[in-house]
């Protein structure tokens, strides 16, 4: 399972505390997964967005179950003012705030549920190790098993979205050369630059274009690998997905291409692919 980015701060001292973080935890889930349901309305895709919205009802239940526990145990709703340091983030939504809506997919949502179910399990196991006396460790303890029971479930429902995945996408992956991608990349770009408000927005589609255009020709003599590059044909017509397509590319050529000028130029070309997800994520 994943480490912590950093150690806890403090140490859990009263039972109050606990539950506090307990439900601080919940609480930025349940923004971050419905903070991603929004967004997947807006870019026009309702299935992710009820994957989100699956999510944040988990997690609500789970903040339930949070708040039930306390009030059991303490006799009150955990309070906030009760935690006495800072807290890292653990929910992380790995980029999905940003990566085109059309890389994104059931199977890669519930991956990412499932990490952040794993980093809140190794924060309570770290945090049981060092509790104070055997209540507390008992009680970080049990908020671990929960963490592992919630993996349980989200595993199940990441294979279940993996195998209606690939059943989804088996007859329909093409099979794309880097020169393919890059021309086509170039068309796109061109084609955005003529439909843009004249100025610096629609310049700088046209420069990234022919910058393309030019990636393509240089692989056409030196190509950097022989290798085909699978793609979903539902990115072809979205300037941004195929970008976003095309950077993976180049950075696994990056990682395992075997001489140092390979892997130099693939880093470069991923550098200049960076620059075209910035200019069309900002529009400018």
């Amino acid at each position: 399972m994943p480490l912590l980015g950093n150690e806890p701060s403090g140490t859990v001292e009263t039972m109050e505390e606990l539950f506090a973080i307990a439900a601080a935890m919940e609480q930025e889930a349940i923004a971050g997964y419905a903070s991603l349901a929004d967004r997947m309305r807006r870019e026009g895709r309702p299935d992710l967005a009820a994957v989100f919205e699956k999510l944040v009802e988990e997690e609500s239940d789970h903040l339930g179950n949070v708040g039930y526990w306390s009030q059991r145990t303490t006799g009150k709703e955990p309070d906030p003012s009760a935690v006495r340091w800072s807290l890292d983030p653990t929910f992380d939504d790995e980029g999905a705030s940003l990566v085109a809506p059309e890389l994104l997919s059931a199977y890669r949502a519930f991956s990412i549920a499932v990490r952040n179910e794993e980093r809140a399990f190794a924060f309570w196991t770290y945090l049981a190790s060092r509790s104070p006396s055997a209540p507390l460790r008992e009680a970080a303890e049990q908020m671990a098993r929960e963490e592992l029971s919630h993996i349980a479930t989200l595993r199940q429902e990441r294979r279940r979205a993996f195998h209606l995945q690939r059943e989804a996408i088996s007859g329909r992956a093409q099979q794309w050369t880097l020169v393919a991608f890059e021309e086509h990349l170039s068309t796109l770009l061109a084609a955005r630059a003529v439909e843009d408000v004249p100025g610096s927005a629609g310049a700088t589609l046209a420069d990234l274009s022919a910058q393309a255009s030019a990636r393509a020709k240089a692989l056409t003599h030196h190509p950097l690998s022989p290798a085909l590059v699978s793609l979903d044909p539902a990115v072809l017509e979205a300037p941004r997905a195929l970008s976003e397509a095309l950077l993976d590319a180049y950075l696994d050529l990056a990682e395992r291409l075997p001489d140092e000028a390979g892997r130099a130029r693939a880093q470069t070309y991923a550098a200049r692919i960076l620059d075209c997800i910035s200019a069309l994520r900002t529009g400018r």
